[in-house]
């Protein structure tokens, strides 16, 4: 197997670039899966893989060399200082899949979508990814100041959840949701109805607010109905991963229970 060992290396410097900027993934609509669970996960879901990188020597290891025998694309080996420096976490995985990003669906107008405004946090955004998956959501947009989806910290967060989703960047909240005929339930603090009050049927926006402030005026002004969730004691608000979670679920449970 080749191995690369010069950081001059063109492919080298390209996947730096994909591991630190937002501008160089959107450029190149590529990005970099860290670790062999975000690969074996990319597999079984068919998503293409353009090469696997393995850090030298790590491929005698059983799960990577599993995951390289059914490698549909080029394998290369990396010295470990410059994986080290692509990978970019504590203790190495030992393996990377560079990948393309999918192309930009269109806005759905049915079914449940969940829009997140400005949630800058690639821990949450990865975390709530992966609660859309389970919770059947059908599509997720978020504005622009969300955390970048295709970054290696929100794939790492997300687990897997990016091969089961249909995600959209950037959105205009105002082509958006005019456009949607179904209900849009924002969350509040203020002079909102309780979660567990509230309707949630088939079709539907759930909206969630930044981390700090919440959902602006603009989005709020978009509200079919301002949600809250009920919480004892003088607990001032919950971190937003939670409140996706409690509301995707909460609708969730209904299904299941309607049959």
């Amino acid at each position: 197997m080749e191995v690369i060992r010069s950081r001059q290396n063109p492919l080298v410097k390209q996947l730096i670039k994909l591991a630190e900027k937002r501008r160089e993934r959107a450029n190149a609509q590529q990005s970099l899966l860290i670790g062999t669970h975000l690969v074996s996960a990319a597999l079984a879901a068919r998503w293409p893989l353009q090469r696997l990188l393995v850090c030298e020597g790590e491929d005698r290891r059983p799960e990577i060399a599993s995951l390289l025998s059914q490698a549909p694309c080029p394998v290369l080996s990396l010295a470990p200082e410059l994986f080290a420096e692509i990978e970019q976490t504590p203790s190495t995985s030992g393996l990377i899949a560079l990948i393309p990003l999918p192309e930009r669906p269109s806005l759905r107008q049915s079914g449940c979508c969940l829009l997140l405004e400005s949630v800058q946090d690639p821990g949450n955004v990865g975390a709530i990814l992966r609660t859309a998956a389970a919770a059947g959501v059908d599509q997720v947009w978020l504005t622009t100041g969300s955390a970048d989806i295709w970054s290696p910290k929100v794939l790492r967060a997300g687990m897997g959840a990016h091969f089961l989703l249909q995600m959209i960047e950037h959105i205009d909240l105002d082509v958006a949701l005019a456009n949607f005929p179904g209900p849009v339930l924002v969350t509040a603090l203020q002079d909102a109805h309780s979660l567990y009050e509230s309707a949630l049927p088939e079709s539907l926006v759930l909206a969630f607010g930044s981390e700090g402030r919440g959902a602006s005026p603009a989005l709020l002004a978009h509200a079919t109905a301002r949600v809250s969730i009920p919480m004892a004691g003088p607990v001032e608000s919950l971190n937003v991963a939670a409140a996706v979670a409690i509301c995707l679920f909460e609708r969730h449970r209904r299904r299941l229970s309607a049959g």
